[in-house]
């Protein structure tokens, strides 16, 4: 049987009615913010999109080691904002 992720693992039934819909409300506008964020910074889609495409690409077995070594990601956010500002000045 497969093992229980740690958020399986939470009993919500430990928090009163009040304070689960206090989650709930923290955890929804957490998200909002987030999607708003993302939305506001585009850039931040380009790093996680060239960082995950390079890692499924060359399957680091260190994947702390190989992340730290990605400067190269910085370089195309550059050349990505710079293209931004010319075609959105």
């Amino acid at each position: 049987m497969a093992e229980m992720s740690d958020s399986e693992k939470l009993d919500r039934s430990v928090l009163s009615r009040e304070q689960q819909e206090e989650l709930r409300h923290f955890k929804v506008q957490t998200r909002i913010a987030n999607e708003k964020y993302l939305r506001e910074h585009p850039e931040v889609d380009v790093l996680l999109s060239d960082f995950l495409r390079d890692v499924f690409l060359k399957r680091p077995s260190d994947i702390l080691e190989f992340a730290a070594g990605q400067s190269l990601i910085f370089h195309k956010l550059l050349k990505y904002s710079i293209s931004q500002k010319r075609v959105h000045p």
